[in-house]
């Protein structure tokens, strides 16, 4: 019995933790290279805007990145410029097709 209750548990708790919105990197987004320096993109094509989305003004800085990377790949872009925010938790930027 209270073997059945830890095993319902465990499952539960995955299940609740998939249910918060855990954000998941789209295929390819872990290739997005990220930087803060506009001459690494002097010589590539801006494909789109980026802009991680907020809840209540707030970003949440733990899946910042992978937003950010996830929104880049959606651009098909291969480098992200940062232009609000840190590397490891960027807020706002272009997506660029460098070659």
């Amino acid at each position: 019995m209270q073997r059945t209750v830890i095993i319902v548990s465990i499952v539960s708790f995955v299940a609740l933790m998939d249910a918060c919105g855990i954000t998941r990197p789209a295929p390819g987004a872990a290739e997005i290279r990220l930087t803060k320096d506009t001459a690494d993109v002097a010589t590539c094509q801006a494909v789109g805007n980026i802009a991680v989305p907020k809840e209540n003004g707030v970003v949440d800085m733990a899946s910042a990145k992978t937003q950010f990377q996830n929104q880049a790949v959606g651009f098909g872009a291969n480098v992200g410029l940062v232009t609000e925010g840190l590397l490891f938790a960027p807020v706002a930027g272009v997506a660029y097709r460098c070659p």
